[in-house]
């Protein structure tokens, strides 16, 4: 009650306070760098990451990129290889005219050099940066790349997808924000019951939002994934929040006549209703930490600390902005077009068996819908991206054209024989779908003496520790065809050089793959042990975490099995993320309602009494909330050009309205089937047992 009483004291400070500290938390959102690169997110002991480093250290090399010239000369392309060269942070081109230098006389040159590089209207180069895949300076120059080119340039590779992406989220990212606040505006206008409190509650979380994403600087950087969706999640998720508060500070205006006492009562109400229920929520992104794919890490402490900054938010700049506004509050109120929910509670509870039935005859095809989907995800994040933008062009054409999906690259002992380098060569090339492997053997053939061979040439494939190979596939990345490639290519490589080591970013991609299967189980599992402690300690139940838990894990299945009976593929991070984020976000419903069936049960009421009064008196905020997340998120999900934004709201849309449709109509269910077990085994519940006109005992 003392927090409380202070609050209500220091409300003009407060939001003074508050206001100050949105400048900060401005700069702070604007110099917080933004993260591209997905592969940046894995764990630096695996071979993959150490061979980056180890390419960076050796040879001063980091992106890499295949760029087709179209309809241009040899001695264009010659003149704009050099052009390229002189582009900042460039560190070597690999053309033909790279190693036709004139000490080697060209007619012993091996002639699949010349057909390798070239069509009969189109030209391939490789390009190598001083700068590693996803930073600024490599996004600048693929852009001078582009500009010095014109339209007869196509860049691939990672850095021109992470290029393009930033380009796209950049001009997108406000505009899901807007289409966030004004459907979320739109929702809370037809649910609660006046017309300026949407605008109050906005204003409230949206300082939050700020504070939340300004205090990112501290990070350095984040993802993409998690600065284009916290926004939208933490308004989302802390909507309910300030949805407490409204409705516990205008039952107190009823009982007290100054509106200060009752707004202290209210806060003290409300701060122990969502602390509870936001425990949960933040448990479930924590969960998401655990992940050693490390853009979990990223997404859960952002979230965590979004929902963490809402409860604050919630019980200190809400109420001050209600107390300052409490006037045109009160004169903008209307009746709310949600009706009375007893009747209706009534008749659900009537036929709770067929609700049992339902939730029995569900669980077998929502699993399996769930783990094929989890099964059929993809992780080519080229797929996410709108078909004209110039790096899905760019990679069509080098696969149409060239034959090249994917590019690989090999760091094999510099001290290894030339004979056994190229006998690894001639093996690897047997592997299916390699179309070719480029190195130094392979590039001026046996009849070429090393000795011979130009420093500016070898400089660019070898160094004093490793020799470099540039390997060609056919096959896509994160196909199941390169992943066996891989491991084809990884066998024969260690058979030459045990230390030697395979990169790029097919490898990478592979790994992300076994990474990321294994973080799913362990998310999950972190996710629904948290949330049951939790459950048990606020509930003081055994038996209820089961129930509630038993309920979203349902609506879960059902959200995420549907893309499979749809015939949809999800982006991979999606399962992951999705099922510990509407676990986290809509158990709250759950428990909403079954606190209230508690208290019922403990004033001596039946249990079809007290479930029916605790569904009736819950429906409104179920409702509230349920669509305020749906609003939220829908909207970004139709608008969004990049798969895997639209991807997740959609399923966070849909999953918030599963939810809420699980927990009115399956949870009273449940409750009235396992009241007796309930009763036993919750504390504060036991009672003697005695006849009630309801059902014939009664704990």
């Amino acid at each position: 009650m003392h927090f409380s009483k202070s609050v209500v004291k220091y409300r003009i400070p407060i939001l003074v306070i508050t206001l100050l500290l949105m400048i900060p938390s401005a700069i702070g959102m604007a110099k917080t760098r933004i993260n591209y690169d997905m592969l940046d997110y894995l764990p630096s002991s695996m071979d993959t990451v150490k061979g980056q480093d180890e390419l960076m250290e050796e040879f001063g090399k980091g992106a890499f990129s295949l760029i087709i010239v179209e309809d241009m000369s040899d001695k264009d392309v010659a003149k704009l290889t050099k052009k390229i060269e002189k582009v900042d942070h460039v560190e070597s081109v690999l053309w033909y005219s790279t190693f036709a230098d004139t000490s080697i006389p060209k007619e012993i040159l091996p002639s699949k050099l010349y057909d390798e590089f070239n069509t009969d209207d189109s030209t391939m180069m490789a390009v190598f940066f001083d700068t590693s895949t996803s930073e600024d300076l490599t996004m600048d120059a693929i852009r001078d790349i582009r500009s010095i080119a014109g339209k007869q340039c196509f860049v691939s590779g990672m850095s021109a997808l992470v290029t393009d992406l930033k380009d796209l989220c950049e001009k997108e990212e406000p505009i899901y924000v807007g289409i966030a606040v004004v459907l979320a505006c739109i929702a809370m206008l037809v649910f609660l019951d006046g017309w300026l409190v949407p605008f109050v509650f906005l204003a409230s979380i949206g300082m939050m939002i700020l504070l939340n994403m300004g205090t990112n600087y501290f990070f350095g950087e984040i993802s993409y994934i998690t600065k284009a969706l916290s926004a939208v999640l933490q308004l989302a998720v802390t909507m309910d929040y300030s949805i407490f508060l409204w409705h516990s500070y205008n039952e107190q205006r009823e009982k007290y006549s100054n509106h200060k006492e009752a707004m202290v009562v209210a806060i003290d109400e409300t701060l122990t209703s969502v602390v509870g229920s936001s425990i949960t929520t933040i448990a479930g992104f924590a969960a998401l930490c655990f992940m050693t794919f490390t853009l979990g890490r990223d997404l859960g402490i952002v979230m965590a600390k979004g929902v963490l900054l809402g409860v604050i938010g919630c019980v200190t700049v809400l109420p001050s902005l209600i107390l300052v506004l409490d006037k045109p509050l009160h004169k903008t109120k209307h009746k709310s077009l949600i009706p009375d929910m007893r009747k209706f509670s009534k008749k659900v509870i009537k036929v709770f068996p067929i609700f049992l039935v339902i939730f029995a005859l569900l669980i077998p095809p929502a699993y399996y819908g769930y783990k094929k989907t989890n099964n059929e995800v993809y992780y080519d994040m080229g797929e996410s991206l709108p078909k004209d933008m110039e790096y899905v062009i760019a990679n069509s054409k080098l696969s149409e054209e060239f034959d090249i999906a994917s590019t690989h690259m090999v760091l094999v002992d510099a001290s290894l024989p030339s004979s056994e380098v190229r006998s690894m060569i001639h093996d690897m090339e047997k592997v299916d779908g390699v179309k070719y492997a480029l190195g130094l053997e392979s590039v001026v053939g046996s009849r070429v003496p090393e000795e011979i061979i130009p420093d500016s040439i070898k400089e660019v494939l070898k160094s004093d520790k490793w020799e470099l190979l540039l390997i060609n596939s056919k096959y896509k990345v994160a196909s199941d065809e390169v992943n066996d490639q891989i491991n084809d290519l990884n066998h024969i490589l260690k058979s030459y050089d045990k230390k030697g080591m395979l990169i790029g970013e097919a490898p990478c991609m592979k790994d992300m793959i076994e990474t990321t299967d294994r973080d799913f189980k362990v998310v999950n599992t972190v996710s629904i042990l948290a949330i049951f402690i939790i459950i048990a300690l606020v509930e003081k139940s055994i038996t209820l975490p089961f129930i509630l838990i038993s309920v979203i894990e349902l609506a879960i299945f059902i959200n995420l099995g549907l893309p499979h009976y749809f015939d949809q593929s999800l982006p991979f991070i999606a399962p992951i993320c999705i099922s510990t984020i509407q676990l986290g976000a809509t158990v709250d419903y759950a428990i909403l309602m079954t606190t209230r069936y508690k208290t019922e049960r403990q004033n001596d009421n039946s249990k079809k009494e007290a479930i029916t009064t605790a569904l009736a008196t819950s429906i409104p905020s179920i409702i509230v909330s349920g669509m305020g997340l749906f609003a939220a998120t829908f909207g970004v999900a139709v608008y969004s050009n990049i798969d895997i934004i639209s991807s997740m709201c959609k399923l966070m849309a849909r999953g918030a309205i599963v939810s809420m449709f699980c927990v009115i109509f399956i949870l009273p269910a449940l409750l009235m089937l396992f009241d007796k077990l309930i009763c036993v085994t919750t504390v504060g519940m036991r009672k003697k047992v005695k006849k009630n006109e309801f059902n014939q005992e009664v704990f």
